[in-house]
């Protein structure tokens, strides 16, 4: 069958289809297409049908046959949003890759809805009120990985566009070849073609991009890659290229591994300045938690081999020396701060030397600095598996896991610390509470020198609903009780357990609503990490980022719901007539579920946010989910 005749086809259906939702909206005639359809579909020759839907299984031959389906039967019109956003090849590129993401993850494209399923994701989609949400979502550049293993729509859906001011969507492979590096293989050569999706790494660790031809393809044999402590797994399998590939055989290479090395290099470099050590140093709380823990405790101590991961000035270091470590090696990848440490250890007579050429060695301290990050670490040293008795490491981030360095300290875990070795702090836990307007700036914009401008006030906490805030907020502006979220039993967790998704629910503070309504702008995190009596026999402590506590450098995490939902206790008389969350029927309580994972963009974390009210009558209300992005 030709392709034009199968274009004309195509095209009769989509029309008969229009007719009949026109005709008829109801689920039932929709089913009844959607069968028709995939009975005419089966009699398509496969290998035709190059293109797969973004929302559905259907596959088409053509771009434009595909996007008509996608504009008359999910309502999106790809070409419209392209025009609209003003979007270029890699604005496009990004797009298709978002709504696959979105799609696969039962996530409306246009309003971020998570529906229970794909089938309840196809009777949601609507078209879209607002594309600026959109746009906002591919400013993130982890869509320019391709989310579908050979997606054909990827390298196709600007073949057709003969108008290159239009959308100034022009596509050179040139182009794409300088901007992202690239490998080029003959096809007389064996590729390696890999099994995952786009973040896969070759021994080099160096990411690889599917080109026109839909494969994804490495230039030699793919090992087990592990970075930041992810298991990418078994990355590739060989294949013989086909001969058909001749003309478009140019491989994207190098994409991931740049950008984990910019954010690696700018990572380590922010702590080359010593105002940060000095902040954290001066953190009372967080600085006397792990000295105490060192440094009283000395059954776990006394001649034991430490490993300090991230080590960053050596203070934990010297606490570890000081208790009567038999040797501490210290792990740190800023260049700069690797020599501080060393120089800082030699000024304490606590660094552990190498001979020298001569056969001399100037100290006989027990601390050897190496400067590494700690997946690298068997470049630089050689530490025999399971020989370290204690693990430490200052490795929370803002929100408990931002900065993504847990997975490097249970990377070391697995690979150098004894069975039963120590690992310190050993638990972590992440709280929730609800907190009130005065955890706001609304307070602040009510009187300026005696004038009204809550208007700013108002834009300003509908802004916060964008972004993950990291402030203090003050115990006494919490509106609900707080609940455990997530706990993390570091000693025997897997790496994979980083990522999580924990429910919890919030009820009304009795003591300070009186039974009165008031109204709950969001909720903020907070963590604790526990020295535990497990290894901390003698003197186990916590450290507290809490609001109850004195302030920490860490803050607290705030996420500002997007309208805030009145809350009372159950024993406030409801209007059983009025939304739950309203002043007059307020929520009893408020159920979260709470996603915390970590972003394809290196080193930062995805949360999402869904909320729920119960009314005292049982009554209940959802809100759409929200995101947000730590970076």
């Amino acid at each position: 069958m030709s392709k034009n005749l199968m274009e004309t086809e195509e095209t009769n259906r989509l029309t008969r289809a229009e007719e009949e939702e026109e005709e008829d909206d109801d689920e039932d005639s929709r089913e009844a297409w959607t069968e028709e359809e995939n009975e005419e579909d089966g009699d398509e020759n496969d290998e035709d049908l190059e293109f797969l839907c973004l929302f559905c299984d259907f596959k088409y031959s053509s771009c434009d046959s595909l996007f008509d389906h996608c504009r008359l039967t999910h309502f999106f019109d790809f070409n419209g949003i392209r025009k609209d956003l003003g979007l270029d090849f890699y604005g496009s590129f990004k797009l298709i890759n978002c709504v696959r993401s979105q799609v696969a993850d039962n996530r409306c494209w246009s309003c971020g809805v998570r529906c229970q399923s794909k089938q309840d994701l196809q009777s949601h989609l609507h078209p879209s009120v607002n594309t600026k949400d959109v746009k906002l979502l591919l400013e993130d550049d982890k869509y320019l990985n391709p989310f579908m293993q050979e997606d054909s729509l990827l390298y196709s859906f600007d073949g057709g566009e003969e108008d290159e001011d239009e959308c100034n969507t022009s596509f050179e492979k040139e182009d794409i070849v300088k901007d992202f590096g690239s490998v080029c293989i003959d096809d007389d050569d064996t590729a390696e073609e890999t099994e995952l999706n786009a973040e896969t790494y070759n021994k080099d660790k160096k990411f690889v991009m599917a080109c026109p031809n839909g494969h994804l393809s490495l230039a030699s044999s793919s090992k087990r890659i592990t970075e930041n402590g992810m298991d990418y797994g078994e990355s590739a399998r060989s294949v013989e290229s086909e001969p058909k590939d001749k003309q478009s055989r140019v491989y994207i290479a190098d994409v991931v591994e740049k950008d984990i090395k910019k954010v690696n290099d700018s990572y380590f470099g922010s702590y080359s300045s010593f105002a940060i050590h000095r902040d954290m140093i001066s953190d009372k709380i967080r600085t006397d938690a792990y000295r105490q823990a060192l440094l009283k405790n000395p059954s776990l101590l006394n001649g034991a081999v430490v490993m300090d991961v991230g080590c960053g000035t050596g203070i934990l270091s010297l606490f570890a020396a000081q208790a009567g470590a038999s040797r501490v090696i210290s792990i740190e990848a800023s260049e700069k701060m690797a020599t501080v440490a060393t120089q800082i250890a030699k000024d304490n007579g606590l660094w552990r030397s190498k001979t020298d050429s001569e056969g001399n060695k100037s100290c006989t301290g027990v601390i050897e600095v190496v400067n590494r990050m700690v997946e690298d670490l068997d470049k630089s040293i050689q530490i025999q598996p399971h020989s370290v008795d204690i693990l430490v490491s200052e490795w929370m981030g803002y929100c408990l896991l931002y900065e993504s360095m847990l997975s490097s300290v249970l990377f070391a875990r697995d690979r150098w610390l004894k069975p039963g070795g120590a690992i310190l702090p050993d638990t972590a836990t992440i709280f929730v509470a609800g907190f009130g307007k005065g955890g706001t700036s609304l307070p602040f914009w009510e009187n300026v020198y005696g004038f009204n401008m809550s208007y700013i006030g108002k834009e300003v906490v509908e802004d916060a609903a964008k972004f993950p805030i990291v402030d203090i907020i003050n115990h006494h502006d919490l509106v609900t009780n707080a609940a455990v979220l997530q706990s993390f039993d570091l000693a025997t967790m897997k790496p994979d357990e980083v990522d999580f998704t924990a429910t919890a629910e919030l009820e009304a503070k009795n003591d300070t609503l009186d039974h009165k309504a008031t109204a709950c702008y969001g909720v903020v995190l907070w963590f604790e990490t526990g020295f535990t009596s497990r290894f901390c026999k003698e003197m186990p402590t916590v450290l507290s980022t809490s609001p109850y506590t004195p302030k920490t450098h860490w803050s607290q995490t705030i996420l500002t719901f997007r309208e805030p939902i009145s809350v009372a206790s159950s024993k406030f008389t409801a209007d059983g007539s009025a939304a739950v969350g309203t002043d007059a029927c307020p929520a009893s309580k408020i159920l979260l579920r709470i996603s915390i994972a970590r972003a394809t963009q290196h080193r930062c974390i995805d949360i999402s946010l869904e909320t729920a009210g119960v009314g005292s009558d049982g009554l209940k209300r959802s809100w759409p989910v929200q995101m947000f992005n730590l970076t």
